[in-house]
């Protein structure tokens, strides 16, 4: 069972290709700048701590999981984002 978070990143990845394609240098570094903020992050830290202690309530487990996959999504396009930042770098002797 341990596969399965792996293989869940990549299809998402796969999913969202065609999305990052459509970022521009601008565009990737607004979608790097993507964070919670410290009410979001207050309650993330919260949800994880009781669920590291075994204490959610299902309607918690529930909610807890929703920020979990956001947060996988954004990190998806925070990489691509990243990936397209390196290829435009104009320091980088294999920008275009």
């Amino acid at each position: 069972m341990q596969q399965q978070p792996q293989t869940d990143m990549v299809s998402l990845a796969k999913f969202l290709e065609p999305v990052s394609r459509c970022f521009t240098p601008d565009v990737a570094q607004e979608i790097l700048k993507l964070s919670a903020d410290p009410a979001m992050q207050e309650r993330l830290d919260e949800l994880a701590d009781k669920s590291t202690d075994g204490t959610l309530s299902d309607e918690e487990r529930v909610e807890y999981q929703t920020y979990v996959h956001a947060i996988d999504f954004i990190s998806i396009l925070q990489a691509q984002a990243r990936q397209l930042l390196k290829l435009h770098d104009p320091t980088d002797g294999a920008s275009h």
